[in-house]
């Protein structure tokens, strides 16, 4: 069971009401709300058809911000349901920064579309080991290969044909 007060139980079911609510954030308002009734976390959990687990994780986030909601709701000038959004919105994933920004990126796609030989390639098209080569020498980036070159191109790419389709007439 988790203790709600009033104004927590009317921004929670505006959450879980909400036509414009994510579905996850309805999910983990309602989460809350089944607890505040007294429901164990398996009972809680079976009724809405996620697993205990979940329902544990978004339990103790509840109680862990529940000093910040106290403070927020005893200041009458500080909105509650920002911090309640907050509290249930997902957190920072860890994982591997990337490799090159978007601007780099975007400078890159930029380049081949440039003529080679408006910087001194003797080709008439971009290869991806050109690209990479000269995205290098004009420190766009530091360091980059020619694979990764190709997924830039190819992630902007346009599904239609190369070639123009002709009508009949």
């Amino acid at each position: 069971m988790i203790p709600l007060t009033q104004a927590e139980q009317t921004s929670l079911l505006h959450l879980r009401n909400s036509g414009t609510t994510q579905q996850r954030l309805a999910l983990r308002a309602n989460i809350l709300l089944t607890l505040a009734q007294a429901l164990p976390v398996v009972t809680t959990a079976k009724r809405l058809k996620i697993t205990p687990k979940t329902v544990r994780k978004w339990r103790d986030r509840w109680l862990e911000a529940a000093e910040c909601l106290n403070a927020v709701q005893n200041q009458p000038d500080e909105p509650l349901e920002p911090l309640i959004l907050e509290v249930l919105s997902d957190a920072p994933r860890s994982g591997k920064p990337a490799d090159f920004t978007p601007e780099e990126i975007t400078q890159i796609v930029a380049l081949s579309c440039e003529d080679p030989s408006e910087s001194g390639r003797p080709i008439t098209q971009w290869t991806q080991r050109e690209l990479a080569d000269e995205a290098e020498k004009r420190g766009i980036v530091k360091k980059i290969s020619h694979r990764s070159v190709g997924r830039f191109l190819k992630r902007g790419r346009s599904q239609a044909p190369s070639v123009a389709i002709l009508a009949h007439e």
